[in-house]
């Protein structure tokens, strides 16, 4: 059974920083790339970021140069680094398996784990 548990969300002030984990129980982890969603309430999921197996990264604009991907194969763990956080950065963050090639379209990715809260406060 596939299974993406993700961890690290928590209450933070603007400007602070935290950092998620997404463990993945996926045979051939290393074949897939790992892509970061968030929802804010009343909104729809948007993309934030993607690591392809290689190595290769996108972000979105609104996060491009505060929030980093990152990925341990060996672990089957994905990373976001998120820093310079903003209120507006306030939503559940889902980690995602999906096709090789980077993509920010959620109707592509596979496997979604169940979401962590992040709370930025003013």
């Amino acid at each position: 059974q596939v299974q993406l548990v993700e961890s690290g969300g928590g209450l933070v002030q603007a400007g602070g920083s935290l950092r998620l984990s997404c463990a993945a129980s996926l045979r051939s982890f290393g074949t897939y790339a790992m892509g970061w969603f968030r929802q804010a309430p009343g909104k729809e999921r948007e993309f934030a970021a993607v690591i392809t197996w290689s190595g290769n990264t996108l972000y979105a604009d609104s996060v491009k140069g505060r929030f980093t991907i990152s990925r341990d194969n060996a672990k089957n763990t994905v990373y976001l680094q998120m820093n310079s956080l903003k209120p507006e950065d306030t939503a559940v963050y889902y980690c995602a398996a999906g096709p090789p090639v980077a993509t920010m379209e959620a109707r592509r990715y596979d496997y979604w784990g169940q979401g962590t809260q992040v709370t930025v406060s003013s």
